[in-house]
């Protein structure tokens, strides 16, 4: 229906679509923006093939299966995040994103039908997996895989206001990248980056780096999340 829309630029799939079918916005060249709900529950062959400007994409949760080159040649794809229902990724899905950086998984590791082409020429994404998630090796598909656990120590001495503003110590894998934001508000939450952390001082085989916010005396209250790159 939307094959080769070169004019589209940013597309909000309406709730209730199941399944976004064979070529549905393949060579759409200008989109760069994405938002799949969650009722959809699949993505067919070659469904964003040579969408070039296309930065970003996050797949829900109900979506079980990926089809053959589904994001072939998405070439400044820089981060996708798989909801926990991926259970089949098809050949070539990702074939020469070759921008792409950080790979999410937020459940078990799916199976790839193929002998490590989901990701090729991808080299230089890092796939990362969450603590509670099974199934993962050292690599997938591939790719080098790393667990998502960043925690924000509040038990030790780092823990609260020193000379530099209020900090903590954040402890996880070893050179896990991560973003602090910070918000006044978790009701109406404006969440705003402070600081962009690499956990690459080591205790153990654990990452850790320190985290300040010099501007903490300028609210009288202040919430922090961690998010990836």
């Amino acid at each position: 229906m939307f094959y080769s829309c070169s004019s589209l630029t940013s597309l909000i799939i309406p709730n209730g679509v199941i399944n976004i079918g064979d070529d549905e916005f393949s060579q759409c060249y200008n989109l760069t923006n994405v938002i799949i709900p969650n009722s959809v529950t699949s993505i067919g062959p070659r469904a964003f093939e040579d969408c070039y400007l296309l930065s970003n994409i996050t797949i829900p949760n109900r979506v079980t299966s990926i089809g053959y080159i589904a994001f072939l040649y998405c070439t400044s794809l820089n981060n996708v995040t798989f909801g926990s229902g991926v259970t089949n990724i098809a050949d070539s899905a990702f074939f020469y994103c070759t921008n792409l950086t950080g790979v999410y998984f937020q459940g078990n590791s799916p199976t790839p039908t193929n002998d490590t082409t989901v990701f090729t020429s991808d080299t230089k994404a890092t796939v990362y997996y969450l603590q509670s998630a099974t199934g993962w090796g050292q690599t997938f598909d591939g790719l080098p895989t790393m667990m998502w656990n960043p925690q924000a120590m509040t038990r030790d001495n780092s823990f609260g206001v020193k000379t530099n503003g209020f900090g903590f110590n954040i402890i996880g894998s070893s050179n896990l990248t991560i973003v602090v934001e910070a918000s006044t508000n978790l009701v109406n939450s404006a969440w705003s980056p402070v600081s962009t952390n690499t956990l690459n001082t080591f205790i153990g085989t654990n990452g850790t780096a320190y985290f300040s916010d010099p501007q903490w005396t300028n609210y009288p209250g202040r919430f922090y999340r961690f998010r990836s790159p």
